[in-house]
């Protein structure tokens, strides 16, 4: 919560009888310093007020009682009224609350609030590509943070254990199963098949026939193609596992489609009932042309199989009675922006609590690319993301080797900066956006990247074992901490809070990664400028005392992103 600007919205909410928190909403955060560090606009208020917001602004700054010990000064510039907050209040208030947190940032805001995330969800007997990098990374990143902020965050990863899909690496199984050792190496070879028989099933509409009708045998419990989906599903995970073990991933639950799959069958009953379905060529579905959706909702194929649809639904159903959710947050690509759309809509009418159908959200994101373009599992042209990380944990212990040979544990810290800069550059896109994925971008170790907010914070550590030292916040004298870059660092980190909100409430990991890049180059500026180990004993402690929480933010936010971080480079 942001105190200062919750006692400036109390006191104008005084003099002009409106609101606080609607006051609190209005209040904004100047671009630049010398605007002050808020600014009330008073142009909504011309309309009611019948003024010109010059005037009202006037006005109301003379009638304001603002304690000097909090408000330095009150400027009126056209009009917004810009507030000046007492620089040696905001770093004692700071510094004093972080000396008192135990997790800085950190609240209890979803208290008593269930968050489900469904989030990373890999296809099985397909590689762990690229592609699902970001819905991990994102998935993952607010997941920590929704924990942060108090929320009950419960993390799925729903499998793509069913579908067609499946039906086809069935045929292709039994085929030329014999061919291929799946045991050795699982998921290169499944991928061969899977691309054989895609190619099969191209040229010979019979073949793509029979793989449907082994996804209809596996529904109905067909005991070989129920061995043969184990054992895919199986040796799937054993290779998933490696690569959240390099990420850090955890998940509170792995069921997925085919635990869902039975229920669908209780969707398609009950909209069947409340005559929400329509029959079309064979196929069940519903008519969305009212709600504004051109394309209807399919809820079975003409084949009596269910689809993807009936299955998310019924998941919707599942999540609401095991986890009672306030949000459920799906991360997926923009590419299901459609389908998202058709299941939000048809879910009002499951005949479930209103919360829940509110509560429903499609995190979507722009797709990881090639530079020779949009990858394909079916085509095979994709890189593993474990591959990915361990090439560039090599390239990052290339680069440290040449730049600190004698390091010890260089290889463990390889590991956190390598597939450091890999998460940060997946997070620091905005989630709407495309990624070109490029390996010079993504390993970087200069400018905005993660490496070099890595870096920041082993420059923290450095400089608090050169002292030797941290102070107790009784030594700490406020005054000392007045100068520009002290106080831009200090307004960064009492932004923290509000920023892990705006994540949360916008979805968007990357507002998180541009802050932690912020604070690292007000801190370099701090550094740069400022003697922070010097003969002045109250500056000294009050700098490194400063040093010392800029680090623990850098690294509480990094770890919210799932990056560690390392104490040397």
């Amino acid at each position: 919560m942001d105190k200062f600007k919750k006692e400036i919205a109390q006191k104008i909410s005084k003099v002009i009888d409106i609101p606080e928190q609607e006051i609190e909403s209005y209040i904004e955060v100047p671009k630049e310093s010398t605007k002050g560090d808020y600014a009330f606009p008073c142009f909504r208020l011309a309309k009611e007020l019948k003024k010109a917001p010059p005037l009202i602004a006037q006005e109301i700054s003379e009638k304001l009682q603002i304690k000097e010990s909090t408000i330095e000064k009150i400027e009126v510039v056209g009009g917004y009224i810009n507030f000046f907050i007492n620089k040696v209040e905001l770093a004692k208030q700071i510094l004093a609350n972080f000396s008192n947190q135990g997790e800085y940032g950190s609240s209890k805001k979803g208290k008593d609030k269930n968050v489900v995330i469904d989030y990373s969800a890999p296809n099985i007997a397909k590689p762990f590509h690229i592609g699902h990098l970001r819905t991990t990374a994102i998935g993952g990143a607010l997941y920590n943070i929704y924990k942060y902020l108090g929320y009950n965050a419960i993390g799925l990863n729903y499998l793509g254990d069913y579908g067609t899909q499946f039906g086809k690496l069935i045929e292709g199984y039994k085929r030329w199963g014999e061919e291929y050792n799946i045991d050795e190496n699982p998921i290169n070879e499944l991928m061969e098949i899977y691309i054989r028989i895609n190619k099969l099933c191209k040229e010979d509409e019979k073949v793509l026939e029979a793989c449907r009708e082994n996804f209809k045998k596996l529904e109905d419990g067909d005991p070989y193609c129920i061995e043969l989906w184990e054992k895919f599903k199986k040796v799937s995970i054993k290779e998933f596992q490696k690569v959240y073990d390099l990420l850090g991933s955890k998940f509170d639950s792995w069921d997925g489609e085919a635990t869902i799959a039975p229920k669908a069958k209780e969707i398609i009953k009950i909209l069947e009932e409340n005559g929400t379905i329509t029959e079309s060529q064979g196929a069940k579905i519903v008519d969305l042309e009212n709600e504004g959706i051109n394309t209807p909702c399919m809820i079975q194929k003409s084949d009596g199989s269910t689809t993807y649809a009936s299955r998310d639904l019924a998941a919707i159903m599942h999540r609401a009675k095991t986890y009672d959710f306030d949000k459920a947050l799906y991360v997926t690509s923009y590419e299901q922006v459609l389908h998202f759309k058709q299941v939000f809509v048809v879910a009002k009418h499951l005949g479930i609590d209103e919360k829940y159908v509110k509560g429903l959200e499609h995190v979507s994101y722009g797709m990881v690319m090639l530079p020779t373009g949009k990858m394909s599992t079916r085509e095979g042209k994709i890189i593993k993301i474990e591959d990915l990380l361990e090439e560039s944990i090599n390239r990052a212990e290339a680069t440290i080797a040449l730049k600190n040979p004698n390091l010890e544990n260089r290889k463990e810290l390889a590991k956190k900066v390598g597939i450091g800069a890999v998460i940060f550059n997946i997070l620091a896109t905005s989630t709407v956006k495309d990624i070109i994925f490029d390996w010079d971008a993504a390993l970087n170790f200069q400018g905005e990247t993660g490496p070099y907010v890595q870096y920041t914070y082993v420059r923290t550590q450095s400089v608090l074992e050169k002292a030797g030292y941290i102070p107790e916040i009784a030594e700490i004298k406020f005054e000392k901490l007045t100068d520009e870059y002290s106080q831009g660092v200090l307004k960064l980190i009492y932004k923290f809070e509000e920023i892990l909100e705006q994540v949360t409430e916008k979805e968007e990991p990357s507002i998180l990664t541009r802050y932690l890049l912020d604070l690292a180059k007000a801190y370099s500026s701090f550094y740069n400028e400022n003697k922070i180990i010097g003969e002045d004993e109250e500056i000294q402690n009050s700098r490194i005392y400063l040093t010392r929480a800029t680090g623990e933010v850098l690294k509480i936010g990094a770890k919210l992103l799932g990056i560690q971080m390392p104490e040397k480079m």
